[in-house]
């Protein structure tokens, strides 16, 4: 029986969907149960408040709960290490941020960016590099002077060592060619404290720890660490204007772990994506002072790769270690 060519080309590109059926009914049934999000630090924290907004939307559009566990310790590392290794179905999910990275290059075993896939970004900030007000310097171009003449004179505060504002201190001393000794504390908290009462004279802290200090003129903010200047601080020029080419942001956002089915990784993506362009909810995170980023999963991916061997490279070159 001879076929008709009409007939062969249906039956030819009927053929040819078959191999992507058995995903569009996998991405259709995903979730039938619901899904964990796992943080790595306690409640309260910017990637616990983070998890929960998302987790939030995930439940109604996906029409499961999202349970939202927190597992301090190790900077995230116990967390993430718990998290990657669970089975790779979307059902177990990880709210990473840059510190994940940055920890891959300070610990042993530590390989976050083989061991993930990444599902969506959700939001980034800045570090503000901030003085106390009896400091000299009121600009960034006069601060750099001043500490180019003072080499190993001033004290720089850091939330701990290892942490982003520590890494972002230690790329600004690379770059700008200044001299501080490095001050880490158990938290921003005590930083600020003591930044405030003159026992340090510089801190990278982020935007949430410093900026009511900022805005009742307790310290002195000079710079922030992103390639531009951010709402709220408009009159506060970013670190790139003076020393080209600096950029040190923390970003947050969600990760699977590898080998999670891709077209569950892009169903997460496209809803999370449409969360972040929901009114309320980007609002919500504009309120905590958060720059909302939504991008493809591939691109998301790009960037923990690339921050991982920037981070690298600055934590060789500064001799950090824990």
């Amino acid at each position: 029986m001879r076929l008709h060519r009409r007939g062969f080309l249906r039956l030819a590109s009927g053929a040819a969907a078959l191999p992507a059926f058995p995903q569009v009914v996998r991405a259709q049934a995903y979730p039938s149960r619901p899904v964990h999000v796992i943080v790595g630090f306690a409640a309260g924290g910017a990637a616990d408040v983070f998890a929960r907004l998302i987790g939030e939307w995930l439940s109604k559009q996906l029409g499961q709960p999202v349970v939202v566990e927190n597992r301090p310790g190790a900077g995230g590392s116990v967390a993430a290490e718990m998290a990657l290794r669970s089975p790779a179905d979307g059902y177990t999910l990880f709210m990473a941020s840059s510190a994940n990275v940055i920890n891959a290059s300070l610990h042993d075993g530590l390989n976050f960016v083989a061991d993930s896939a990444g599902v969506a970004m959700v939001a980034q900030e800045p570090i503000i590099l901030s003085v106390n007000p009896s400091l000299p310097p009121k600009t960034l171009a006069e601060f750099i002077a001043y500490a180019k003449a003072h080499p190993g004179k001033l004290s720089m505060a850091s939330p701990g060592s290892g942490t982003l504002p520590h890494i972002a201190g230690e790329l600004f001393k690379i770059m700008a060619g200044v001299d501080m000794i490095h001050v880490p504390y158990r938290g921003g908290a005590p930083a600020l404290t003591d930044l405030i009462g003159g026992q340090v004279q510089v801190a990278f802290m982020g935007p949430a720890a410093s900026m009511g200090f900022i805005r009742s003129g307790k310290i002195r903010a000079l710079a922030v660490t992103s390639e531009t200047r951010v709402a709220g601080l408009h009159d506060v020029p970013a670190v790139d204007e003076f020393v080209p080419g600096y950029e040190a942001t923390q970003w947050f956002g969600v990760v699977a772990p590898k080998n999670t089915p891709p077209d569950i990784v892009e169903r997460l993506n496209t809803v999370i994506n449409q969360g972040l362009a929901d009114r309320q909810l980007k609002a919500r995170l504009k309120d905590l002072g958060e720059t909302v980023i939504a991008c493809s999963s591939a691109d998301f991916a790009k960037r923990i790769a690339a921050d991982a061997e920037k981070w690298a490279s600055v934590i060789r070159t500064a001799k950090i270690s824990i």
